[in-house]
């Protein structure tokens, strides 16, 4: 058994992994060629991200749902260029709104060159993705808008917090199906389209990726509290330090709300004060990680996945199929 870089997914098949080594190299291709300006300082900022890798965790989805028709059409690269752009040109933005100095074990561009070339920059990649998008047809470029927008409603729903009366899991999931999953749903329907798959796969891969992409943030919310930086090369507590009220942190708030229990009650205080202390910092992960919240949130990484991989049984078998499921698995796994 091979493993394909960058996510660590195993492909089980020679034929399928070459096809995708061979995907994602034409999509780093792609991404440095649409990164470039006339003006160096501009190719400067928008590569930063570039060079400094990433999962490429779309572009990947793109690739193995392309297999489901023509993986080598035209379009299945240049779709995965434009999701990827468009995930990079968020993550500019991101960071400003979090004052976020690190990003992918580098200097975040605001912390490098400040707020405002920050966005200009995420700026700038949202152009080249509509430039690109534009030589794929008006279906891709209306799918790609509305997955835009569904994108920013959820970073404007997170924003402004749950109305009166909402559970706050229940909004915080929502959040997390526009602000996460919309673009991997995206990610799905491009690569199974543009290769000329069925409509019905088309649409199987579309709620596939809309459902991973929830478990795969989810997985994201387990690993900030449980991880181990040396192994996981994520520094553990980063969003509680941020104040991010992640899956976990709402278990415990509700866990607390519904049983009155001090020790929760504490803890929840503890979230609320100075985080910028590293030693009140570990005593807050110490006390999470032996905490049913988090076995809570665990499960609720899992059953999203197990809904993914759900949505893949009226795929033929084969290849593609089983690396789409091992995908969910690897996902899963990065929570555990």
């Amino acid at each position: 058994m091979t493993v394909v870089e960058p996510f660590g997914l195993n492909v089980r098949d020679q034929a399928l992994e070459a096809d995708v080594q061979a995907g994602l190299a034409a999509v780093e291709e792609g991404l440095l060629e649409a990164t470039k300006s006339g003006v160096p300082f501009i190719t400067e900022a928008a590569q930063h991200l570039v060079r400094a890798g990433g999962k490429r965790f779309r572009p990947l989805l793109v690739m193995l749902a392309a297999q489901f028709g023509d993986p080598y059409a035209p379009g299945v690269v240049p779709s995965a260029v434009v999701v990827e752009l468009t995930h990079l040109a968020t993550l500019y933005h991101d960071d400003v709104m979090d004052e976020a100095e690190v990003r992918r074990g580098v200097d975040s561009a605001n912390a490098r060159w400040g707020n405002s070339l920050a966005v200009l920059t995420g700026d700038f990649l949202f152009s080249r993705a509509s430039r690109i998008l534009a030589d794929l047809g008006p279906e891709a470029v209306r799918i790609q808008a509305e997955a835009f927008e569904r994108l920013v409603t959820g970073q404007i729903l997170e924003t402004a917090g749950p109305r009166d009366g909402r559970d706050p899991i229940e909004h915080y999931l929502d959040v997390l199906s526009g602000k996460t999953g919309s673009l991997i749903a995206v990610s799905g329907r491009y690569g199974a389209m543009m290769s000329g798959a069925d409509e019905h796969v088309v649409e199987i891969l579309t709620h596939y990726g809309e459902r991973l992409g929830i478990a795969f943030q989810l997985a994201d919310d387990v690993l900030d509290i449980a991880s181990d930086s040396h192994e996981s090369g994520k520094t553990p507590g980063t969003d509680l330090r941020e104040g991010v009220a992640t899956l976990p942190v709402l278990h415990l708030r509700a866990r607390a709300a519904a049983t009155g229990s001090p020790e929760d009650l504490e803890l929840c205080a503890m979230l609320e004060g100075d985080l910028t202390d590293d030693a009140v910092l570990a005593e807050v992960l110490r006390r999470l990680r032996v905490h049913p919240a988090l076995e809570q949130a665990r499960r609720d990484t899992v059953r999203y996945a197990q809904e993914a991989r759900a949505t893949l049984a009226p795929l033929p078998a084969g290849p593609a199929k089983a690396a789409l499921e091992d995908l969910c698995d690897a996902v899963v796994h990065r929570a555990g």
